[in-house]
Order: structure tokens, then sequence, then C-alpha cells
């Protein structure tokens, strides 16, 4: 549960009731009429305006920024993988599969030609 006066971002519009999706605003009060599928108030700075929203279309933004931090970083790590031919990494970061960071490590980046590895990415990507 989200605590008054966070900031927020507004995610979704599942009412279709012209929230502006992607502006900060910030979390004024709590609906708790059990009749109402609303969950929050929230204020919009930039639109002056109250909104009631569900909980699905707001988000935290630590929460988005942590969730940006990660991607960034697994997108970098399958750049490196690729700059540097390691298959096993790559194999990992893609595939979800359990590999020992020693393996990884000590793959050796000639065990597989660059135009080798290179055409089984793309068979994978193509796929």
């Amino acid at each position: 549960m989200l605590r008054l006066g966070e900031k927020i971002v507004i995610i979704a519009d599942a009412f279709e009731q012209s929230l502006p999706i992607g502006d900060y605003g910030y979390l004024i009060a709590y609906d708790r009429n059990p009749d109402n599928a609303f969950d929050y108030v929230i204020r919009v700075p930039q639109a002056n305006r109250n909104f009631y929203v569900t909980a699905e279309d707001i988000e935290a933004e630590e929460q988005l920024l942590v969730l940006e931090a990660e991607r960034a970083t697994h997108e970098a790590l399958i750049d490196y993988a690729l700059s540097t031919y390691n298959e096993k990494l790559f194999h990992h970061l893609m595939n979800g599969e359990e590999v020992e960071v020693e393996e990884i490590e000590a793959a050796s980046p000639e065990s597989l030609s660059q135009a080798d590895f290179i055409k089984q990415v793309n068979l994978r990507a193509w796929i």
C-alpha cells in the first residue's frame, strides 16, 4: 500500500477518465468506500486536478526507477556478452539458464567463431 504524500507516476487509465499517463502526481487520500472501484485520490499538479484512480493505474516513483535500472543493466550485460562473444553469459541472460559465475568468466571468447555466434543469435532472435 502506498503512503499518503508519496510521489507517484500514472501508468495506466483503466476507466478511461483521461488521466495524464506518464505524469507525476501525489497521493492525497485513500478511498475507503466499499461501493467504489477506486482505491486512491491523487493530485496532479500539471493538470491542476484531483483524480480518483485504482491501484493498478499508479506506481511509486522509486519502484519505477528500480525497474528501469534493472532493465538498463540487463541490456548492458547483453551488449557486453555480444561484444565479447561470451556465449554462456548471453544464454544465461536470454534464457535464464543456471550457469556458474566461474563458468561465465572462464568462457573463452574464441570458443565460437564470430560468424557462427552471430548466426546463432540471429536464428534464436528470429524464432
